[in-house]
């Protein structure tokens, strides 16, 4: 007998087979159970839990040691968690962005700036020193480019915050118009919280004061850094630094402190005496015991007369530190001069032979403030 091979009797056995194993039977079939309308979705994790969920549109979720969910309909979503929880979600086609590492977005308004980071957008180890002028030119350009450290800085620390309006509080002689310029001018109303949520100052009248008086106490005396590490000790593993110096080239009252006080209204660090003295504050109070100076801080008197300075005039401060006031985190001495320079020991105020930034206890940092949480 002959047998005849018969070809149709394959497909229609993988037909019927189809329905029971699953077997994919057709290259353009749809998927079952990820996605419609032709839409992406990524799921990872790391340490934590994870769901994504996408329709019409593409969404992408990961975790490290938290949980994140992530869902988007008509558009696309990213949500990215690192030790905390994060939602994020999207309808109508717009795009969202969450992150999370102890704060967010909505109320990241204060920060002091950290060495690391002068250090990084300088390029230099000593960092930027008097000359803030990052890139701007023109009138103005020491004050602009100082905002756009800070808004850098911000970006880095926190995806999304640099979109703020961030002002550095920083005085100086003329702005862009020609008009003197007054730091407590430039920051807006408030309130002000640091990285982490917590209140600087509800409004300037709080500000005004030697150190903001309803400030959180975990950091009345010690503002945080852009990642909300209180900035006397930023490298938590290591001892505490004398760095509490920062720029401000303001008064106790947050105005300008005097015509030599900005280093030519920040655009200066050769060092040379005709650049001045910058004026500084203290991102945290000076506690000299019992010698020296006042103790000052949150409950003390700070030093006595003030730092008001000599307004547009000149400075006509007594000592090597001008006016002194250990405690007010606007005012509080002259540094030795405007050229780049760090240092993080303790000698006892400015060196009048070492004319940096940081002489007198620091590396030529200085406050950023957004305009609105």
């Amino acid at each position: 007998m002959t047998r005849t091979y018969r070809p149709l009797l394959l497909p229609l056995t993988l037909a019927l087979l189809c329905p029971v194993v699953g077997v994919g039977c057709s290259s353009s079939d749809p998927e079952v159970g990820g996605s419609s309308d032709s839409s992406t979705s990524t799921s990872s994790s790391s340490g934590g839990n994870t769901s994504s969920s996408s329709s019409g549109g593409n969404t992408t979720s990961s975790s490290s040691g938290g949980n994140t969910s992530s869902s988007s309909s008509g558009g696309n979503t990213t949500s990215s968690s690192s030790g905390g929880n994060t939602t994020s979600s999207s309808s109508g086609g717009d795009n969202t962005t969450s992150s999370s590492s102890g704060g967010t977005t909505e109320k990241f308004s204060f920060f002091v700036t950290s060495l690391v980071a002068l250090q990084e957008l300088s390029g230099s180890q000593d960092g930027f020193g008097g000359d803030l002028r990052f890139g701007e030119t023109g009138p103005g350009a020491g004050l602009r480019g100082a905002d756009k450290i800070c808004a850098t800085i911000a970006e880095r620390s926190m995806p999304g915050a640099g979109s703020k309006q961030w002002r550095a509080f920083l005085s100086a002689v003329a702005g862009e118009d020609g008009k003197q310029v007054n730091a407590i001018d430039r920051i807006g109303e408030g309130p002000w919280y640091d990285r982490l949520g917590r209140l600087l100052a509800n409004n300037k009248e709080e500000l005004l004061n030697d150190r903001p008086s309803a400030a959180d106490p975990a950091i009345i005396d010690d503002f945080p850094n852009e990642d909300g590490v209180p900035n006397h000790q930023p490298d938590p593993s290591q001892p505490e630094v004398d760095n509490h110096d920062m720029l401000t080239g303001t008064n106790d009252k947050g105005e300008l402190y005097s015509a030599t006080a900005t280093c030519k209204d920040w655009t200066a660090k050769s060092g040379d005496t005709s650049e001045g003295r910058p004026r500084v504050g203290h991102s945290w109070p000076r506690n000299f015991g019992g010698g020296g100076f006042p103790t000052g801080g949150s409950s003390g008197a700070g030093f006595p007369g003030g730092s008001t300075g000599a307004g547009p005039g000149g400075s006509t401060g007594a000592g090597p530190g001008g006016n002194i006031n250990m405690a007010n985190w606007m005012s509080s001495l002259d540094e030795a001069g405007c050229a780049p320079g760090i240092n993080l020991l303790e000698q006892g105020g400015p060196l009048p032979g070492t004319v940096t930034v940081g002489s007198g206890g620091g590396y030529g940092g200085f406050y950023c403030f957004a305009l609105t949480p």
